[in-house]
């Protein structure tokens, strides 16, 4: 009992007791008075309830405390050790377990106070909002565990900072301002917030910031976050965008080879929406444009070094000084006029010489050539010599067409050879049925234009024509054994000796006993009609066995009329080639043979 409750009390009068027993001498109404002032200097304490006590006693033991009860309590002293300074007459939380256990002892714990009191601060913070310290005692799986009010919070990795923390052990062993955000009573977990006090006090100055906010302005930030396309910078709580094209004159592949994560930059406002959330900014415009300090020396004709930052489908693009690039168009890179893929010829980061074809220094820009580092090969001296009409060369097929292929003789000089100009006895329809791509191939000059850089070839024209001797073989009247190739609505196409080919209409075909001559057989044709200027024979299957006997009658009726010249063809008729003539085929056959091998 204190001395302010004591003094509360009347004076007991010792005088007035008798020996008839203590205190007798006081009136029934006197001491029920005497018994409610006493009741009333006692506290009401309940059980399972946080009170404070007053430090009456301290032993090795046990920490004896006051707190108003008809008795005193007693705390193991080892719920004290976090306060080394303890003495007599400090007041403390304790929690009321039990008013009297069985010796009738009042059971105290600062302990399970300390708990309940945690708890109790814990939910007025976050009813009230209220702001707490705390203590970042270790870090664990996706954020730090903060101690407050002896209580072990979670503060995950996103509600430590505004910006992205990459190194969450900085903060251990060191206190921290947070809030509470969420608290679950069933696990006991509560959840904090470092980031919404950030978050609070940047309100003000990116208000300030955005109300400020002007195209050309230079402002200093912080790269927060790296993409493939730009980095994030913080501007004091208004993160702006700087785009890659915006980092450098020069050409980058990644932010990352000129900036680096959490690197203080001067950047300028380039523009920003009307809401003002997205700001673009620029670094390389704090800087001249490298156009601006060109040499003058460079001029179209001079000869530039740099290397490849880009290669297209139409062209590359070269670097002569960070931020001035050239074009070097694909028709450029070389004479040939086969080249359609700039990859074929140059790849980033090399190295290269060209020349200045176009300069534009108002525009900035520049057209670079490479082929015209060598001579350009149809103004050489010696062409019309080596590409004389009749000499012979040979080249690579580089392109079919509809009309005939371009065969390349040598870079820069290109010949076109006629799909007529490619067989003397083939039809050809398509270059693609004759050679292919990639094939080498023999030609002769047929006509060289050298002002209008054309050199029509050929390839029948290295062998003699057959057809001057195919017209005293293949005489009209005369028969020669066929092979049927293909058929169409109106003609067949036959292979004759030689490897020839005739025709034969549809009617023609009919055999002695009334079927149709089909494709793949072999029968005697008569020929009907030869053109050597349309190299066409035409032959009949029918007419091998209509006309049997027409040629006795022919005969019979030709024998009054005198030997001439102009009969030669039709004894040729019947008995067919002569000597001379098979072994002229023949040598002609083992040329073409010989030329088509080769």
């Amino acid at each position: 009992m204190s001395k302010t409750q004591k003094s509360e009390l009347p004076a007991f009068d010792w005088d007035r007791a008798d020996n008839k027993g203590f205190g007798s001498g006081y009136s029934a109404e006197e001491r029920s008075r005497m018994e409610e002032l006493y009741d009333n200097t006692l506290a009401q304490v309940n059980e399972k309830e946080v009170v404070t006590g007053s430090v009456v006693g301290i032993t090795d033991r046990e920490v004896i405390l006051n707190i108003g009860f008809k008795s005193d309590g007693l705390v193991p002293a080892s719920e004290f050790r976090d306060m080394p300074d303890l003495k007599i007459g400090d007041e403390v939380e304790v929690y009321v377990e039990n008013q009297e256990d069985p010796n009738g002892q009042l059971v105290l714990s600062r302990k399970k106070a300390k708990v309940i009191t945690a708890w109790q601060k814990i939910q007025r913070a976050l009813d009230e909002d209220l702001v707490i310290d705390g203590f970042v005692k270790r870090r664990t799986k996706g954020g730090l565990i903060v101690d407050i009010y002896s209580i072990e919070a979670f503060l995950p990795g996103s509600q430590i900072d505004v910006k992205p923390i990459r190194d969450f052990d900085i903060f251990v062993g060191k206190k921290m301002e947070v809030k509470v955000v969420k608290i679950n009573y069933a696990n006991d977990n509560v959840v904090v917030s470092h980031k919404v006090l950030i978050e609070k006090d940047l309100e003000a100055q990116r208000a300030q910031i955005l109300n400020n906010l002007e195209k050309g302005q230079v402002l200093e930030g912080v790269i927060k976050n790296m993409t493939n396309f730009g980095v994030f910078i913080d501007l004091g709580g208004v993160d702006g965008l700087l785009h890659i094209t915006d980092i450098s004159w020069g050409r980058i592949n990644h932010p990352s080879e000129v900036l680096n994560l959490d690197q203080k930059v001067n950047v300028v406002v380039l523009d920003f929406d009307e809401d003002k959330k997205r700001i673009s900014l620029g670094m390389k415009q704090l800087q001249a444009h490298p156009w601006d300090s060109l040499s003058q020396d460079i001029q179209v004709g001079s000869r530039v070094k740099g290397k490849i930052v880009n290669v297209a489908d139409y062209g590359a693009f070269l670097e002569i000084m960070p931020g001035v690039e050239g074009l070097i168009h694909v028709s450029e890179m070389s004479w040939s006029q086969h080249l359609r893929n700039p990859q074929e010829f140059l790849k980033v980061s090399d190295e290269v010489e060209a020349v200045v074809l176009t300069l534009d220094r108002n525009e900035r820009k520049m057209s670079l050539g490479i082929k015209q580092l060598t001579e350009d090969p149809w103004t050489r001296p010696d062409l019309t010599a080596k590409y004389a009409v009749g000499t012979r060369h040979k080249g690579i097929v580089r392109n079919l067409t509809n009309f005939g292929l371009f065969l390349e003789l040598e870079e820069g000089i290109d010949g076109l050879v006629h799909v007529s100009d490619l067989s003397w006895t083939k039809k050809i329809k398509h270059p693609s049925d004759f050679t292919k791509v990639g094939e080498d191939l023999e030609v002769v000059v047929l006509e060289l234009d050298v002002e209008n850089r054309r050199l029509a070839l050929g390839h029948k024209q290295l062998e003699e024509n057959p057809w001057d001797t195919f017209e005293s073989v293949f005489t009209p009247g005369s028969v020669h054994r066929c092979t049927i190739l293909a058929k169409n609505d109106k003609v067949a196409t036959l292979e004759l000796p030689y490897g020839i080919e005739g025709f034969a209409s549809l009617k023609q075909l009919q055999k002695e006993d009334g079927s149709w001559a089909d494709v793949g057989e072999s029968l005697d044709f008569k020929v009907q009609e030869f053109s050597k200027d349309e190299k066409r024979i035409m032959l009949s299957h029918t007419r091998t066995w209509q006309e049997k006997d027409e040629p006795k009658k022919d005969v019979g009726k030709q024998q009054p009329r005198p030997a001439a010249k102009t009969d030669k063809p039709a004894q040729k008729e019947e008995r067919g080639a002569t000597l001379g003539d098979l072994e002229a085929l023949s040598a002609l056959k083992e040329q073409l043979e010989g030329r088509r091998n080769s």
